[in-house]
C-alpha cells in the first residue's frame, strides 16, 4: 500500500468504527443482543437521526488533524511554533461547534470549520467539554485527574507527523490531567505510526511501542493491561462480549486502548475486527474506533466493507483531511506559489 493509502484507510477506517458502535454506545450487552441479535450490531444503525453518524470521538480527530496540518503550515512559514498549542486552538474551534462558550477568542478561519455537519453535538465526553471550556491560554495542561478515554479517540493523525508520540502525550495533557489518559494516547499514536512507517505487523508494532515506552513513568496501568492482551493473543483468548467485559467498559483511557487493540489483533478481517470491538457492555464508539484505526492501517480502505463505506457520514470530508496530511507535508514548501496560497487559505499557520 502507498502512505496515502495507510492514511486514508486509517482515518476512514476509525469513523466506520466510530459510526457501527455509536447506536449501542450506552447499552449493555444485554440490550444489544436482544436488539440486534446474537451477533449484535453488524450494520450501521441509526443515531443521531442518521444512518452511518459519527460521534465526537471522530470530530475531534478532525479537528486534531487540522490543528496539526496548521502548526506544519506555520512552521513551514518560519513562525514560531508549539504544536498543543496549535491543536488547543483546533480542538477549541471543535467547541465552538458545539455551542459552549469559551474562555478566550479563537479564530473561525479555515475550511473545516465551516463544514455543516460539524456542527451537531454527538454525545460530547464532559472531560473534554469542561477542560476546553476552562482553556484561558493555548497549550496549558488541564488541571483535573481524569483518565477518560477522550484523548485516547482523537489522536490518530498525530502518527503521521514527526514524534507521534510526543505530539499525542502533549495534546492528550491539554484535557486529560492523569497520567493515564495521555500516556496512553501517546502509546496509541506510536503504534500507529510504527505500522505506517514500518509497514509491520499490530503486533510488532505493539511489542516494540511497549519496549520503548513502557517503562515510562505513568505508564503502568497501561502497560499491565496490555500486556495482559498480548497474553490472551498468544495463548489464542479470543474477545468475546465478556471477555471484553473482564478489561472493563473502555471508558478510561487504557480500557479502551486495550479493547480495541485485542478485537484488532484477534482479527481475520477488518469487518470481524471492528464488530468484535463494538459488541460489549461500554464504550462501543470509541473501542470501534480504536479498531478501525488499526486495522484500517494495515489493511487499507478497500478493506472496509462497502455497505459501511458508502453510507459514512461526512465520508468526502475525513477522504480530504486524509489526502491533506500526505500532501501538504510533502509539497508545502512556504514559498508563495498558487498551491502555497490555497493551503494557507485551508490551514492558515498565523
Amino acid at each position: 500500500m502507498t502512505r496515502l493509502e495507510r492514511i486514508r484507510g486509517c482515518l476512514l477506517g476509525g469513523a466506520v468504527g466510530d459510526a457501527l458502535g455509536a447506536p449501542v454506545e450506552f447499552l449493555e450487552w444485554s440490550d444489544i443482543e436482544a436488539k440486534f441479535g446474537a451477533r449484535g450490531i453488524v450494520d450501521f444503525a441509526p443515531a443521531y437521526g442518521v444512518t452511518g453518524a459519527i460521534t465526537d470521538d471522530t470530530q475531534m480527530m478532525l479537528f486534531t488533524a487540522e490543528g496539526l496540518l496548521r502548526a506544519y503550515v506555520r512552521g513551514s512559514l518560519g513562525h514560531s511554533c508549539h504544536v498543543p498549542s496549535v491543536i488547543h486552538h483546533a480542538l477549541l474551534r471543535w467547541l465552538m461547534t458545539q455551542d459552549y462558550p469559551l474562555a478566550m477568542p479563537i479564530s473561525d478561519d479555515g475550511w473545516l470549520i465551516a463544514e455543516a455537519a460539524l456542527w451537531s453535538r454527538r454525545a460530547p465526553g464532559a472531560t473534554c467539554l469542561s477542560a476546553l471550556k476552562a482553556s484561558t491560554q493555548l497549550g496549558v495542561p488541564a488541571k483535573n485527574d481524569s483518565k477518560g478515554c477522550g484523548a485516547v479517540m482523537r489522536v490518530a493523525p498525530c502518527a503521521f507527523f514527526g514524534n507521534a508520540f510526543e505530539f499525542a502525550a502533549d495534546s492528550g495533557r491539554l484535557t486529560h490531567g492523569h497520567p493515564t489518559g495521555h500516556l496512553a494516547a501517546g502509546l496509541f499514536a506510536d503504534i500507529l505510526q510504527r505500522m505506517a512507517d514500518h509497514h509491520g505487523s499490530l503486533e510488532h508494532a505493539l511489542t516494540e511501542s511497549l519496549a520503548k515506552h513502557g517503562q515510562k513513568p505513568g505508564m503502568g496501568e497501561t502497560l499491565r493491561l496490555l500486556e495482559r492482551v498480548l497474553f490472551f493473543y498468544y495463548e489464542g483468548y479470543r474477545p468475546t462480549p465478556q471477555r471484553i467485559a473482564d478489561f472493563g467498559g473502555g471508558w478510561v483511557a487504557e480500557e479502551a486502548l486495550a479493547i480495541g487493540l485485542w478485537c484488532a489483533l484477534s482479527a481475520e478481517s477488518f469487518e470481524q475486527g471492528v464488530i468484535t470491538a463494538v459488541n460489549h457492555s461500554g464504550d462501543s464508539d470509541s473501542t470501534g474506533l480504536i479498531a478501525g484505526h488499526l486495522l484500517g492501517i494495515q489493511y487499507g480502505p478497500a478493506a472496509i466493507p462497502a455497505r459501511w463505506y458508502e453510507r459514512l457520514e461526512m465520508r468526502d470530508v475525513i477522504d480530504r483531511v486524509a489526502k491533506d496530511i500526505e500532501r501538504v507535508p510533502r509539497e508545502f514548501c512556504g514559498c508563495g506559489g498558487e498551491f502555497d496560497q490555497q493551503i494557507e487559505r485551508e490551514y492558515p499557520g498565523c
